[in-house]
């Protein structure tokens, strides 16, 4: 009788490789390993590898960097979406892609699960899991660190040395990390003591501030309708623009925060995040904002950029108030075309200057030198109307005083 398959997310780690085997041992499950590449920094060719190696019936090294920019980053920046006010959600987005090659692999194979390595505190058991209860919800869910008796990694490492898994050196991780092409995160290590600042040899994307050169460097940012097409006057692909912005961030030391972050879960985590070219994204895309959008389209979208960030880190992207909130965001973006220069120095990323056809900045307007398009004198009777209810309030209140006497 032919095996049941089930399709586990393969890092090629420790974790996942003994969950290879691990399903294998328990379920007599073919297993059929799925590494979908985001812009992480791994030997895709020695991870396939070591999937057979380790006894994976199939692998797959899905490559989706360009899907990961266009579909997830993009539409996150256009909303001007920032969880609690800090992070740019480099994780968080790339959970629900990963989540959906998943279940193209698994519906493909004629898989009955799928698997993953996130253990039972974090955010990416819930992203990855609510994905997959909205795209296939026939498809069974195997989360072994919630349910095998494993409970630490040296338990992992016995493991793999009993069942001869092919693993690297054992060495203890000083930080678990994350990687894409948009961000680096780092959690663990001396940073789960919010009193020890953290070291500068936790940067792998950009040098540290001090590190950085001390001349600033400048860059030109073109964008179409919300969206970063060119580079100093050249047109460049999603791909390029990233790696390029994220050379150049890094460089400057640009990207780089430290924040207590309140989970999904309930507790509260300590991570220092790169995301060099993202900063530089995110502030380039929000001058831009600022010279076209009217003030109450810019006030309803930060309050809507909020509940997006919140819908990302919950891992709710296959949502339609998701879907509804970018219909809102397309509009807002129709006009947001223009070019920005930014200054990056020791840390910072600067927007010192902007141009668009779509500008609602008119010198005419705005200038304390004489004009003929504003009469200053109509300030006064704006002023009356605007003030209105207040001038009442006040005549109300000194009658009650009156009567008091």
């Amino acid at each position: 009788m032919e095996k049941k398959k089930v399709v586990l997310a393969y890092s090629g780690g420790l974790d996942t490789s003994v969950i290879l085997t691990w399903l294998k041992v328990e379920f007599d499950y073919d297993v059929i390993a799925v590494c979908v590449d985001v812009g992480q920094e791994d030997d895709f060719a020695e991870v396939e590898k070591k999937a057979y190696a380790t006894g994976a019936a199939k692998c797959y090294i899905v490559d989706v960097k360009e899907e990961f920019i266009t579909d997830y980053i993009y539409p996150t920046m256009k909303a001007g979406a920032v969880y609690e006010n800090d992070y740019l959600l480099g994780t968080s987005f790339a959970r629900p892609l990963i989540a959906k090659k998943l279940v193209e692999i698994a519906q493909k194979e004629g898989a009955v699960a799928i698997a993953h390595g996130a253990t039972g505190k974090g955010n990416d058991q819930v992203r990855f899991e609510t994905t997959v209860h909205a795209l296939d919800p026939s498809l069974k869910i195997i989360a072994p660190w919630r349910i095998w008796d494993l409970r630490s990694r040296e338990d992992c490492i016995e493991y793999a040395e009993k069942h001869n898994i092919p693993i690297a050196q054992t060495k203890e991780k000083i930080y678990s990390r994350d990687q894409n092409i948009w961000h680096i995160s780092h959690e663990g290590g001396n940073l789960e003591n919010t009193w020890n600042e953290h070291k500068d040899d936790i940067h792998v994307m950009s040098l540290t501030p001090e590190q950085a050169k001390d001349v600033p460097s400048f860059i030109e940012i073109e964008f179409e309708k919300g969206i970063p097409v060119a580079l100093d006057g050249r047109k460049v692909d999603p791909l390029t623009l990233m790696t390029v912005l994220n050379e150049i961030g890094g460089e400057n030391g640009v990207g780089t925060i430290d924040i207590v972050e309140n989970r999904l879960v309930g507790m509260k985590s300590r991570g220092v995040y790169e995301t060099p070219g993202g900063t530089i994204l995110y502030a380039a895309h929000r001058a831009l904002e600022k010279l076209i959008l009217d003030r109450d389209t810019m006030y309803q979208k930060n309050l809507l950029g909020q509940k997006y960030a919140q819908i990302v880190y919950d891992g709710l992207w296959y949502t339609p108030l998701r879907e509804a909130i970018d219909a809102f965001v397309n509009v807002t973006q129709e006009r947001v075309t223009g070019v920005v220069r930014m200054k990056l120095y020791k840390g910072s990323a600067t927007a010192v200057a902007s141009k668009s056809k779509y500008s609602l900045y008119n010198e005419e307007f705005v200038t304390f030198g004489e004009d003929d398009v504003y009469d200053q004198s109509d300030a006064e009777g704006f002023i009356n109307l605007f003030s209105l209810s207040l001038k009442i309030r006040a005549i109300m209140e000194a009658g009650l005083d009156e009567k008091d006497k």
